[in-house]
This record gives C-alpha cells, sequence and structure tokens, in this order.
C-alpha cells in the first residue's frame, strides 16, 4: 500500500536516458509527478546538474535530499554504476519510497539485496524515443511492487510514450528488441541515406526521403493491423525493382544478422544483470 508522507519525483543520473524522461514530463502540460510533488534531478556532475536544472527549469539536488524530498526515486544510471549509487542511497531510503530502476539488465532482487527490506522496486526499459514522447517503455513488479504500484510507474512514463507490463525474466529480451532497438532502425536509415547518395541524391534529399518513408512505414504497421509480411508483399511486384532489393538482402544474410545482433544484445543485458554476482 502507498502511504502518505514524502511527495514528488527524483530523477537520478542525467543521462540520455534521464534527460529523455526529465524532457517528456517536463514538456507535460499539468503533469505532476510523484503524487503531486516537485520534480527533482540528480547529477553527480555539477556542471551537467546546473545545464538540467536551467533547461527544464527543475530543482538539482544531492542524493540525500532528494531521498528526504521525493517518493519515488527513478534511477537511471548506467549499470555499472547501479552498485555504487545503491550503496550511497540505501541509508536514506524506506519502504515508503517507490523505487524505479532503469539500469539494463540489473534485475529487481540486486536492488532489493541492498535497500531496506520491502522496499519497492519497479524494473524498466525505456528507450530513447522517449525524448519526441514516441517511447517504448516495459516494467516489471520486484518482490515487493503491487499492482498499485506498477500503476504508478505507468502513470509516470506514459507522458514519454507507450508502456508494457511483461514478467521480469522478459526483460532482458526486451532489452535487446525495444532498448536497443532504436540503434538498429537509425544504422539501417544511415545505411539507406548513403545508398541514395551513392546512386547521385543530394544528402538532404536522401535524408529526407528516408526519413518520411521510415515514419510512414511505422504509421502502416500500427494502424492497418497487417502482418509486416503483408505489407511488404504489397510493395512487391512480381520481377519488379523491390523483390530484386530483397533478394539481395536475402543473400547477404541480414536478416540472419539482425536476429543473431539482437541475440548479442540479450547476451549481453544477461551478463550486466550478472556483473556484481
Amino acid at each position: 500500500m502507498i502511504t502518505a508522507g514524502r511527495t514528488g519525483l527524483a530523477i537520478i543520473g542525467g543521462g540520455k536516458i534521464g534527460e529523455a524522461l526529465l524532457a517528456g514530463l517536463v514538456r507535460q502540460a499539468g503533469h505532476h509527478p510523484g503524487s503531486g510533488g516537485e520534480l527533482l534531478v540528480v547529477e553527480r556532475s555539477a556542471q551537467r546538474a546546473a545545464e538540467l536544472a536551467d533547461r527544464y527549469g527543475v530543482t538539482a539536488v544531492d542524493l540525500v535530499d532528494a531521498a528526504t524530498r521525493a517518493r519515488v526515486l527513478l534511477l537511471a544510471v548506467k549499470p555499472q554504476d547501479i552498485d555504487t549509487l545503491l550503496a550511497l542511497l540505501a541509508p536514506h531510503v524506506t519502504a515508503d519510497h517507490l523505487v524505479v530502476s532503469v539500469a539494463a539488465g540489473v534485475p529487481t532482487s540486486r536492488i532489493e539485496a541492498v535497500l531496506p527490506a520491502d522496499t519497492p522496486v519497479v524494473r524498466v526499459m525505456p528507450n530513447t524515443p522517449a525524448l519526441v514522447e514516441a517511447g517504448m517503455s516495459v516494467i516489471s513488479a520486484g518482490a515487493h511492487a503491487t499492482d498499485e504500484h506498477l500503476a504508478e510507474a505507468e502513470a509516470l512514463l506514459s507522458p514519454v510514450g507507450e508502456v508494457r507490463r511483461v514478467p521480469e525474466r522478459q526483460q532482458d529480451a526486451v532489452t535487446a528488441l525495444s532498448g536497443s532497438g532504436p540503434a538498429y532502425f537509425f544504422f539501417l536509415v544511415e545505411a539507406m541515406i548513403d545508398a541514395g547518395i551513392l546512386l547521385g541524391l543530394p544528402r538532404s534529399v536522401a535524408a529526407d526521403l528516408i526519413v518520411q518513408t521510415a515514419y510512414g512505414s511505422a504509421v502502416m504497421l500500427r494502424e492497418s493491423g497487417e502482418h509486416p509480411v503483408q505489407l511488404r508483399e504489397a510493395v512487391t511486384s512480381p520481377g519488379g525493382t523491390t523483390i530484386a532489393a530483397i533478394r539481395e538482402l536475402e543473400r547477404h544474410g541480414v536478416r540472419a544478422a539482425l536476429i543473431a545482433a539482437i541475440e548479442a544484445a540479450h547476451d549481453r543485458s544477461v551478463e550486466l544483470g550478472r556483473a556484481a554476482d
């Protein structure tokens, strides 16, 4: 049960994901993080803390102040920094806090082992499109987090995109698929722009063509309800240009390479989660 007392939300870590979540939350008119309290940011670099405070109009504080003033603590640090952060934070956390972690690959059990008994922890795998309010955040409950805590995490993350719940055992797959996923699309777009330049198009024209094509294709996938195979086949005429391109992609093993890449990301996520074991 969520209790009264502290209010507010503290985002601990001002890197890309921390800032993406901060920016999306600030842009939401009328958004009141952490049950109506203030929005705080913690960043160990004083210069970066001042930059974020100035850019988003939030208050920069230290860890102790954050734990004192905010009930929801969102841990947005790199996986390799999570143990150091938890050691510093643990003496100031109580079971009345809600700890939300976006550290890739770090299981809730590893966080719970350091924090006071019964502290609710929710694990989140977001991605960087949260910066433009088009993110995909996937959440899982720790041992002491209730449906109420999950609902609160959903409310916290929904201003920056879609939110889904999965069992925690699926989070490494989520990390490989949607957490790292934007990089795969950016890589593909980069290659397609280079191809356009090779074929004689100015870079700006090639970029406009590919970005709009990527956007339109994503909208079709989302709104048509059709399987990707059906949508691809609708573009693929017998003996035409598209099937010639698809043949080359298959000949070069692009499908197999992509699957192998996502498997590698999954394995690395598992390794990061075991780093302190």
